[in-house]
C-alpha cells in the first residue's frame, strides 16, 4: 500500500478522490435511470417485466412475479442448516439491538387546559431492494428488515432481481422469510425502485425504500426520492484504521482488505502515528493479496483509494478521521476508549483489536447499513428511527387560549397574514 505524510494537503487529496466515488458523480447514468423511471410510472407492469426480460433475462409475469411458499420452502431445502442457526442467532442479535431504538408516543398536559404531545407511527409499508445476481448479501436482508418491523411497520415488501430461469437465491428468501418479510417480488434494478416507489398492477406502493443496489439502484432511489422517502443514496464501502504502536499488523491488514474486496471503488485507509506499524501493515497486505481470492478487486480498490497515511500525533490523526467521516472506523490504540470520545463523525466504530469489521457486517447487531462519502458528518446508521413519523399533539381549552390569543393576533399580522389572524381572532369575537 502507498504511504504518505498526513499533511494539510495530503489530506485535502484524499478527500477529492473520496469524492469522486459518490452516486452524485455519475450524472451520465441519470438519463436511463429517469427513462426507466418514466415508463414503469407510466406502463407498470409491462415496462417492469420488459426490463426485467432485457437486464435479467427472466420472463416474469403477473402470476410469477410473486415468490410462493412453495418456492420459500424449496429454498430452506436448499440451505444448510448450519447457515440457518447462524442467521437465526444473527436474526436475534440484531432485532435485540433494535429493540433499544424504540420511541414512544408520550403527552404532557397541564391543569390550564393545555395539553402537549408527540405521537410515534410507524409508516405502512416498507420496501426492502435486495441485490441479486453475484451479489447475495442475506446479512442485508436481517439489517434492512428487522428494524422496520421492530418499528412496527405493517407492511414489509421485498424486491430482488431473479435468474434468467425466474429463480430467486435461496439464503436470500430464507433470511426474508426468518425476517419476516410479507411479500417478495421477483424484480431488481432501477425498475424495482420505480415500481415500489409509485406502484403497479402486481406490486404495492411503498412509503420508503431502503437497501443497496449498484449506481442503477442508487440514482433511482435519488430520483424517486420525495415521492417516497429513502434510507441514503449509499456510495461505497469504506474502512478507516486508527492505530498506534501497540497494534497488531496482521489484524490491521486483514480489516483493510475486508472492505477492499467488495468493490474496485471500495477504500481502505490507515491512519496511524507509528511508521514501523505502517511498513508491516504494507507487507502483511502483500502477503494476503497471494492468498485472497478477489486479489484483483482488491488491487485495483487499495490502488485508487487506499493508503497509508502517517500522523505526527494522535490528535491529527483523530483530526482527519473526524474530516473523512468513514462508515467504518476501527481504533486500534492503546487507549481506544478515550479515542472514541473525540470522534465525531463515524458511522460505526469498532473498539479494540477483536471487533473486527465483519463483525459488525453479520452478527453483532447495530445495522450495518450505514452513511458513506462522509455524509457520518450528518447521517446515522439505518434504524427503527427510520420506519417511524412522528407527529406534534397540540391542544387548548378555551381558558387556555384566552389569556394568550390576542399575542397570536399580533404575530399573525405582523407577517400581514390577516386570515391567521382572524382563525384566532373569530373564537372570541363576542368579547
Amino acid at each position: 500500500m502507498r504511504t504518505v505524510r498526513l499533511n494539510r494537503e495530503t489530506k485535502q487529496d484524499l478527500l477529492n478522490d473520496l469524492l469522486q466515488r459518490s452516486p452524485g458523480q455519475y450524472a451520465e447514468y441519470e438519463g436511463r435511470v429517469a427513462e426507466i423511471i418514466a415508463a414503469v410510472r407510466e406502463k407498470k407492469d409491462a415496462a417492469a417485466f420488459g426490463y426485467t426480460k432485457q437486464f435479467d433475462g427472466a420472463d416474469i409475469t403477473p402470476d410469477t412475479v410473486k415468490v410462493t411458499e412453495e418456492e420459500i420452502q424449496k429454498a430452506y431445502a436448499n440451505v444448510d442448516e448450519t447457515l440457518l442457526s447462524v442467521l437465526r442467532k444473527a436474526k436475534e442479535n440484531i432485532r435485540s439491538y433494535h429493540e433499544k431504538q424504540k420511541q414512544y408516543s408520550w403527552f404532557d398536559s397541564e391543569t390550564s387546559g393545555i395539553l402537549l404531545g408527540q405521537k410515534v407511527t410507524p409508516i405502512q409499508t416498507a420496501g426492502v431492494y435486495v441485490p441479486g445476481g453475484r451479489a447475495v448479501y442475506p446479512s442485508s436482508v436481517l439489517m434492512n428488515v428487522l428494524p422496520a418491523k421492530v418499528a412496527g411497520v405493517e407492511r414489509v415488501i421485498m424486491t430482488t432481481p431473479p435468474e434468467a430461469d425466474g429463480s430467486v437465491c435461496a439464503s436470500t428468501l430464507v433470511a426474508a422469510k426468518e425476517a419476516g418479510v410479507d411479500a417478495i417480488y421477483k424484480i431488481g434494478g432501477a425498475q424495482a425502485i420505480a415500481a415500489m416507489a409509485f406502484g403497479t398492477e402486481s406490486i404495492p406502493k411503498a412509503d420508503k425504500i431502503v437497501g443497496p443496489g449498484n449506481i442503477y439502484v442508487a440514482l433511482a432511489k435519488k430520483a424517486v426520492f420525495g415521492h417516497v422517502s429513502i434510507d441514503s443514496i449509499a456510495g461505497p464501502s469504506e474502512i478507516l484504521v486508527l492505530a498506534d504502536k501497540t497494534a497488531n499488523p496482521r489484524f490491521v491488514a486483514a480489516d483493510l482488505l475486508s472492505q477492499a474486496e467488495h468493490d474496485a471503488m471500495a477504500s481502505a485507509i490507515l491512519i496511524t502515528t507509528d511508521e514501523e506499524l505502517a511498513r508491516q501493515v504494507s507487507k502483511e497486505v502483500d502477503q494476503f493479496l497471494s492468498v485472497l481470492s478477489r486479489k484483483e478487486i482488491i488491487m485495483q480498490s487499495l490502488e485508487r483509494y487506499g493508503c497509508i497515511l502517517l500522523a505526527e500525533t494522535m490528535q491529527e490523526a483523530i483530526e482527519a478521521a473526524n474530516e473523512i467521516a468513514s462508515e467504518h472506523l476501527e481504533i486500534m490504540t492503546e487507549d481506544a476508549y478515550e479515542v472514541m470520545m473525540k470522534i465525531r463523525n463515524a458511522g460505526a466504530i469498532f473498539i479494540g483489536p477483536y471487533s473486527s469489521e465483519p463483525l459488525g457486517d453479520y452478527f453483532a447487531g447495530p445495522n450495518h447499513v450505514l452513511p458513506t462519502n462522509g455524509t457520518a458528518k450528518f447521517f446515522s446508521p439505518l434504524g427503527v428511527d427510520d420506519f417511524i413519523k412522528k407527529s406534534s399533539v397540540i391542544s387548548y381549552s378555551r381558558e387556555a387560549l384566552a389569556p394568550i390569543y390576542q399575542d397570536i393576533v399580533q404575530f399573525a399580522e405582523c407577517e400581514q397574514l390577516t386570515a391567521h389572524a382572524n382563525s384566532i381572532r373569530v373564537r372570541f369575537e363576542e368579547e
